[in-house]
């Protein structure tokens, strides 16, 4: 199995690379960032920006994937502050991955969405189809993907599949996400000590750890397509509230001082977002089913953290 990863220098690809390698695939990455120091043996890498389409026509040519995971994109808080580059790359760089799978005939695009797609005033959880009206630049642009890799799918064939991510935690560095506020309780609460955090405590958006995040995504590529009832499925895990994740912390890492002051921008984007999402397609369609709740990811979490 060759995989083209796009967008593999950020948080998911960075995780979901040795995660394929152990399934035995053989994986050509390519980012607009240079390979990281230790990149895993029979990588390969390309530096490119995902919105040149001669560039990803080259690639695709070049690597004849069988499957491409198309993870390049600019988060939301990001996007906020460059509204006009995050159209740039979520809108013209999906549009160049879809044309060269119809052109090269690719067998699958796995495609990473959401729960910014959501706009406010959704009653949780929320179910698959409903008024997708988002309040970012970012959920607009996922939007337009998921619409845009369903017509291809509808169109030209193109075996389309994606997964709305909830908020995604991992031990690594934060991306610029607007959920990053749960993985900073962890990261600076071990190294630093303390950490204020940009929303308030009761703020609650769905939440899942990344381990469970890749795994839906290598498992509903894995899936029969004649088992698949949609090309874009929800994903659910838990919903703590932000002073729960920080009485997470606290049980784990004494001494630690969290507090809490909203970014009126960052928690407006927050609060747009469900509380809680419907899953049931994904579980009845594919087996769906996450393994880590609070407790778990947090013991996980600090462990990896404390050793990094």
């Amino acid at each position: 199995m060759k995989i083209l990863i796009l967008g593999a220098g950020g948080q998911v690809g960075t995780d979901l690379r040795p995660l394929l390698l152990a399934r035995g695939a053989t994986l050509h990455c390519f980012d607009i960032k240079d390979a990281p120091a230790g990149l895993q043996d029979g990588v390969a890498w390309s530096q490119g920006d995902i919105t040149d389409k001669a560039a990803v026509e080259g690639l695709v040519g070049d690597v004849q994937p069988d499957v491409i995971y198309h993870l390049a994109a600019m988060l939301s808080a990001t996007g906020e502050l460059n509204p006009q580059a995050a159209y740039r790359v979520n809108m013209e760089g999906t549009y160049n991955v879809l044309e060269c799978a119809r052109e090269r005939n690719v067998s699958q695009v796995m495609f990473a969405s959401t729960i910014a797609v959501f706009g406010p005033g959704l009653e949780s959880p929320v179910p698959d189809d409903v008024p997708l009206l988002p309040a970012t630049m970012y959920g607009v642009t996922k939007v337009a993907g998921e619409l845009l890799g369903t017509y291809y799918h509808r169109k030209y064939g193109v075996d389309f599949r994606g997964v709305r991510f909830p908020g995604l935690i991992n031990a690594g560095i934060p991306g610029g996400g607007t959920t990053d506020y749960a993985l900073y309780m962890f990261v600076d609460g071990i190294q630093k000590g303390a950490y204020e955090c940009f929303v308030g405590p009761e703020s609650t958006v769905p939440m899942m750890y990344m381990a469970d995040g890749l795994r839906a995504m290598v498992e509903l590529s894995e899936a029969p397509r004649s088992s698949l009832t949609r090309c874009i499925y929800n994903i659910g895990a838990v919903s703590p509230t932000a002073a729960e994740f920080a009485d997470a912390v606290r049980a784990r890492v004494p001494g630690v001082k969290l507090t809490f002051k909203a970014d009126p921008k960052r928690q407006a984007i927050l609060d747009s977002w469900p509380a809680a999402v419907d899953d049931t397609c994904a579980r009845s369609d594919w087996g769906w089913k996450h393994q880590f709740d609070l407790d778990a990811m947090s013991d996980d979490l600090v462990e990896k953290i404390r050793a990094m």
